[in-house]
C-alpha cells in the first residue's frame, strides 16, 4: 500500500516578500493596462499619485517631473503592497482566498474607499462617480488576482 506524504511547506518571510514584490510589479502592469481599457477618471480628475506628488513637492509639477513622480509612486505602491501581501500569504494562507480577488477588493476599499479621500488625494467615496468606483474595484481585482497568480508561481520556484 502506497502512503501519501504531505508536503511540508517551510515559511520564509524573505521568500514571501520577494514573491509578493514580483507579483506586485507584474500586477501593477496588469492594472495599468486594465485602466486603459476601463479608465476610472474620464472627466479630467487628477490621479491620486499626482496629487500626492504635488503635495510632497509643495507645488504643481509639469512635464517629465510630473510623469516621473506619478510613475514612481504608482509602481512603488504596487510593488510594496504586493510584498506585504506575499508576507501575509506566507503566514496566513487564507489571505489568498478567491485567487487574490478578495485581496484586490480589500485593497480598493482601504485605498480609494478610505485612505485616499481621508488624505485629500481623491474625492470622498460618495462624491466619486459610479464609473470611478466600478473601475477601481474591477482593476484592483485584476491587481489582486495577478499578484496572487505570480506570487504563487514565484514562491514555488523559490522552494
Amino acid at each position: 500500500m502506497k502512503h501519501l506524504q504531505e508536503k511540508t511547506v517551510t515559511r520564509s518571510l524573505a521568500k514571501g516578500l520577494l514573491a509578493g514584490l514580483i507579483g506586485g510589479l507584474v500586477s501593477t502592469a496588469a492594472k495599468t493596462l486594465a485602466e486603459k481599457i476601463y479608465p476610472p477618471r474620464t472627466h479630467g480628475e487628477p490621479e491620486p499619485p499626482l496629487v500626492l506628488a504635488e503635495k510632497i513637492a509643495g507645488h504643481r509639477l509639469e512635464g517629465a517631473k510630473k510623469l516621473a513622480a506619478m510613475e514612481t509612486i504608482h509602481w512603488s505602491f504596487g510593488a510594496l503592497t504586493g510584498a506585504a501581501y506575499g508576507a501575509l500569504a506566507e503566514y496566513y494562507p487564507q489571505a489568498t482566498a478567491k485567487d487574490g480577488a478578495g485581496f484586490g477588493m480589500a485593497l480598493t476599499s482601504l485605498t480609494h474607499g478610505t485612505a485616499l479621500p481621508a488624505l485629500g488625494l481623491s474625492a470622498e467615496l460618495e462624491d466619486q462617480t459610479t464609473r470611478e468606483r466600478t473601475s477601481e474595484m474591477a482593476t484592483h481585482v485584476v491587481y489582486g488576482m495577478v499578484t496572487e497568480t505570480v506570487r504563487r508561481v514565484v514562491r514555488k520556484m523559490l522552494g
